[in-house]
């Protein structure tokens, strides 16, 4: 049997992520597809997966639709996605907090106790937030625990950087 969305017509919103040292995306058109099939909507910011190496074209293919600003998209969402906390008024020049609609979901790596004033605009918002940096490492949560898959990530990416780095000879032992 099929999964579906709550609501046939559940919207799920992926804007760009717009801090300077992000090159993710929160979703990719596999992921996307997924999503379609459970019957939702998924609408994603023009240019979103670029520094991911994901075209517009993709995600089009794989049944989002493109967008060309973060109002359009995340506006009158039901979920939005991030990889990142979304920029809020002390962050420069746009504000996704205030774009959300009151009851919307927001899922991302939020930065919540760092961030504290942010955390409470979301309440402020009337919005439903999982920040997933605070789900327990546990086995129950394995499947959703951020924080495990992207030390792995970096970790990996880390040998990478330092063999390019490295101006000798790399024995595959190293």
């Amino acid at each position: 049997m099929a999964q579906h969305c709550i609501n046939e017509l559940m919207k799920i919103a992926i804007p760009k992520e717009r801090w300077a040292d992000e090159a993710r995306v929160a979703a990719s058109p596999e992921t996307v597809k997924k999503f379609v099939s459970f019957g939702c909507e998924v609408v994603i910011e023009e240019g979103a997966g670029e520094r991911s190496s994901f075209s517009d074209t993709a995600f089009t293919n794989a049944g989002a639709t493109v967008k060309k600003d973060a109002k359009n998209v995340i506006g009158d969402a039901d979920i939005v996605l991030r990889v990142q906390r979304p920029m809020g008024e002390q962050d420069g020049d746009i504000n996704e907090i205030e774009m959300m609609k009151t009851g919307a979901i927001l899922i991302g790596n939020l930065s919540a106790l760092s961030f504290l004033e942010q955390a409470e605009g979301y309440a402020r918002k009337g919005l439903t937030v999982f920040a997933l940096e605070l789900l327990p490492r546990i086995g129950r949560a394995q499947s959703m625990d951020v924080l495990s898959s992207q030390s792995n990530l970096a970790g990996y990416k880390a040998v990478l950087d330092a063999t390019n780095e490295f101006t000798r000879a790399f024995p595959m032992m190293m």
